[in-house]
């Protein structure tokens, strides 16, 4: 049996790494353990592979009516137990921040540097530099 794997087929997971498509979907509970919504996507950072910020998805009824909140990374904690995410601030702190509903925002610095200073979390820099 070779170790190769087809092309296009996800490398095998382990305990500690997760193929970014499962990461889609995943629930996320706040600190009382209730339901928020689910990570919608990641942005990573091409340079490093970090991923910098989780955005999720909550709200809406069969996909109409979702609301998208993009949330630093730093702030979700998981649980292998329940395999899902955690955030510790309060849901009304989450609701308020930024988001979007249809049209992504383009997540440029000006972008990158709201959402980092509405969760007190630090300045990341977008530039190439």
């Amino acid at each position: 049996m070779s170790d190769h794997q087809p092309s296009g087929s996800p490398a095998a997971e382990t305990n500690l790494l997760v193929a970014s498509n499962r990461i889609d979907g995943t629930k996320v509970t706040g600190r009382d353990g209730d339901s928020i919504g689910s990570v919608h996507s990641l942005m990573i950072d091409k340079r490093t592979g970090r991923s910098m910020y989780a955005v999720l998805s909550l709200g809406g009824f069969l996909g109409l009516g979702k609301s998208y909140y993009p949330l630093p990374f730093e702030l979700l904690s998981f649980d292998p137990i329940t395999d899902s995410y955690s955030v510790t601030i309060d849901r009304r702190l989450l609701e308020g921040g930024p988001s979007w509903a249809n049209n992504p925002p383009e997540f440029d610095q000006a972008y990158a540097d709201r959402v980092s200073s509405y969760y007190g979390s630090p300045k990341i820099d977008l530039s190439l530099t």
